[in-house]
């Protein structure tokens, strides 16, 4: 049984630039070529190594023919570093400015979250008695989740599978905002717009404007063809943006699917470019929620629930 570290034990141990040693091992793999890159001996190196094993009470890495391997301890270790250097960075950015904002907040969202959803949510942070700044990374799902992992944002407000974060063992907490329905939709004078109803075999012989590939729309859709016993068809056109795949559609260029909340916001809809086609059984409805890491409070998570009204 490994003897229990207290916390108090481990501050008094480890600096920061042991977790940069950390990371540097992890990234070159081998003792000798992390040395070089820190501008240090071998031999000190390898002593740093032990003195920090020797904090945690356990061994980082497994050291071989081949280089230096994270152990499973090693693994959960550097996360941890990688999440502190990111912190210590975002600090001293945020301290910088602090004479002009009361906090600066990374968020992450799918690009039609953060174009119908988001507007208001910012004007709340960047509007109020202490003006926060905000900075927004719009990316497909698995990007987002991996750079919240990483400590390159702090939070998402974004659709997710929740398999992606049962992976994370309770790493990452998601509270739930809404429900997002998703359309199939078709140029005006298309012959399935006209339809009273149809089914996906029939818009499995389609041309199709997707969402790329592996993102969490792309999935959807291969989800109900598969659901209804058809091979999902290989698009003509690929876009991470629901809002340009509506113009894509409404151009006459394929069929697509969208959530429903960014075909309602989108003037193509409004003027009748582009009309639901009305499939059964219909795509199922996906969750948006608030995604961030678990751990101490964090005062930018604070500021962000209160902003969408948490």
């Amino acid at each position: 049984m490994h003897e229990t570290i207290e916390p108090d034990h481990l501050v008094a141990r480890l600096r920061f630039r042991h977790l940069r040693l950390l990371t540097e091992l992890q990234a070159r793999g081998s003792l000798r070529a992390a040395a070089q890159a820190l501008s240090l001996t071998q031999p000190a190196l390898s002593k740093a190594l032990t003195e920090i094993e020797g904090a945690f009470g356990f061994a980082l890495f497994a050291r071989g023919a081949r280089g230096a391997t994270p152990t499973a301890q090693g693994q959960v270790v550097l996360r941890g570093a990688a999440l502190l250097l990111q912190e210590l960075t975002h600090l001293r950015a945020e301290a910088a400015a602090a004479d002009h904002y009361g906090a600066h907040i990374r968020i992450g969202a799918p690009p039609f979250v953060a174009q119908v959803y988001l507007p208001e949510v910012v004007a709340r942070l960047v509007q109020g008695a202490a003006p926060v700044r905000v900075q927004l990374l719009e990316e497909r799902v698995p990007a987002l989740i991996a750079a919240l992992r990483r400590g390159d944002l702090d939070a998402l407000v974004t659709t997710f599978p929740q398999q992606m974060l049962a992976q994370d063992g309770g790493a990452l907490q998601a509270i739930k905002l809404f429900e997002v329905q998703f359309a199939v939709i078709a140029p005006a004078g298309h012959a399935l717009a006209r339809a009273r109803r149809t089914d996906w075999a029939r818009l499995s012989r389609q041309r199709w404007v997707m969402p790329g590939e592996d993102s969490m729309g792309r999935k959807l859709i291969e989800q109900c063809f598969t659901q209804a016993g058809v091979p999902a068809p290989l698009p003509v056109i690929e876009s991470t943006s629901p809002t340009t795949s509506i113009q894509f559609v409404a151009a006459g260029l394929g069929i697509g699917i969208v959530p429903d909340v960014a075909l309602l916001h989108h003037g193509a809809s409004r003027d009748g470019a582009v009309k639901p086609v009305r499939v059964a059984p219909a795509p199922p409805a996906s969750a948006v929620a608030l995604i961030f890491r678990e751990g101490p409070r964090n005062p930018r998570i604070a500021l962000l629930k209160e902003a969408l009204g948490l």
